[in-house]
Order: structure tokens, then sequence, then C-alpha cells
């Protein structure tokens, strides 16, 4: 099969341990950004990609952004799917007695109760600043502008954490997507999006291309599906079980280059 277009995810995937892109990835990417579309797609907001981006020379390519629930193309958002304002506020009633940190993003906005822990370790991994803002203000915000989040973010110790994500399964499991990517994390987007259907949303609309022809990097729970559905599913090493075992192949970890020597397999060394 030729390949014809590349998706990666971002955080475990594409960077090294400092969070940042190494030379060989650059280089490699660099090498094939002219032949063959290299798309990032990851749980991050707009902002906290495009200077990837920049590093690699793809500013010209769509982006994926909230796992799916943000979709741009030249600069214009083309597709959108976001969790509405009254669940928000009833995670927000139940979260009073836990006081579980959420962030919520619409787009390129961040917001945060208070610039706490979390807020700061979020700020140094994705180099974007948050707005502090009480989710009320927030919420009386968006309800004028008919918005919602793209993303909430909670993040807490690991006891108050299981709690909220036991009242999330329980409560809004067929609305919602509720990952949880680390002990101290939950990651939150509406059930209707998924990285997979965004990438089936570029292929139809934007590029003309099939799943088959497709390449796809990633590797904990919300990459599953994607790695599982495109032509070419590579799973990094360092990846979550679930990811590897659905994964045409694996790959080296993040941390020894894996995506960049798999581009260079794929469509260097030949």
């Amino acid at each position: 099969m030729s390949y014809k277009i590349v998706f990666s995810d971002i955080d475990g995937t594409l960077l090294n341990k400092d969070r940042e892109l190494s030379e060989r990835t650059i280089n490699a990417i660099k090498a094939i950004k002219n032949e063959i579309p290299i798309v990032l797609i990851s749980a991050r907001m707009p902002a906290a990609m495009r200077h990837l981006q920049q590093q690699l020379g793809i500013e010209d390519q769509p982006i994926i952004c909230y796992n799916g629930g943000f979709v741009i193309i030249d600069e214009q958002p083309v597709s959108s799917t976001a969790i509405s304002v009254p669940t928000i506020e009833e995670l927000a009633k139940y979260n009073q007695k836990n006081n579980v940190h959420l962030s919520l993003y619409h787009a390129d906005e961040w917001h945060v109760p208070e610039y706490d822990y979390w807020a700061k370790r979020e700020e140094n991994n994705t180099k974007v600043t948050p707005s502090i803002k009480h989710i009320h203000e927030v919420m009386d915000d968006w309800g004028k502008r008919e918005l919602g989040a793209h993303k909430i973010m909670c993040m807490g110790d690991e006891e108050h954490i299981e709690d909220l994500f036991n009242f999330l399964q329980e409560n809004y499991n067929d609305q919602l997507h509720i990952y949880r990517s680390k002990s101290t994390y939950i990651e939150i987007a509406n059930k209707q999006i998924s990285k997979l259907t965004a990438i089936e949303y570029l292929l139809k609309n934007h590029y003309n291309l099939s799943l088959e022809e497709t390449v796809a990097f990633g590797d904990n729970y919300n990459d599953v599906e994607m790695i599982e559905g495109v032509g070419m599913g590579i799973a990094v090493e360092n990846g979550r079980d679930e990811t590897k075992a659905v994964a045409n192949k694996i790959t080296d970890t993040n941390l020894n280059d894996g995506v960049a020597k798999s581009i260079e397999e794929l469509f260097l060394n030949k």
C-alpha cells in the first residue's frame, strides 16, 4: 500500500521527555512534508499546537484539536462539537464537595478557577497561559454567546478524581467521552466525536483520500479507535497495552524517536 497522509498524536507520541520535538523528528517530517501531508491530532487546544506546526514547517496543514472536537483549516474552524453549558454546570455543582481543578476550553480560550499547581503544570506542558475566571463567570459568558466546552480537564488527587470519574460514568457515559489520561487527570469531550471521526471528515472534505491510505501514530486510550481504523496504525512502544493491541505495528518509544524512525522506514528508506 502506498500511504499518502500521516496523522500524529503529540503528547507521549511525538514529543520527547522534555515535551519538545527532537532534531530527528523535525528532520524526518520536513523531509516528507512537501509530498505527504502531516497533520497533528491531539487533545490539546490550537494555541498549544501551533508552535509545533511552525517548528515542523507544516503551518499550511489543518490541525485537529480536542480529540476531534475542533478542526481548523487555513486558520478557520470547519468542525466544532462541544459540551453544553447545562452539563458543565451539573459537573461544577457535583464538584463542590471535591474541589477538583476544572479547566474549561473552547477554541483558543482556556479558563481556570485559580492559578494553582495544576494550572501552572499545564502551562509548563503546553506553553499556553490560562485566563483566571470563576466557572460561573465562564458559564454566563458562554451561555450568552451560545458556546460550550470543547474539552474539560479535571485535575486533582487520585481519590477525588476517582470519585468524580465514577460520577461521570454513572450519569454521563452516554453523552460524554470520559477519558482518564492519568490517575490524577480526567479529560472530557462530547461523545459524538473522536480522533477517527475528525480524520474521516478531513479525508473526505479536504484531501480526497481513503482511510486505507492513511498512517496514524498514537499512544493512549483516546488513540485506540484511530489506530485501529486507519490503514497503518502505529503505536509507540511506551503506549497503553490497549493501543498496542490494535496497532498494525509498534515502533520505538517517544523518547527514542519512534515516530521519526517509522516515517524514515515508510517513506525515506526505499
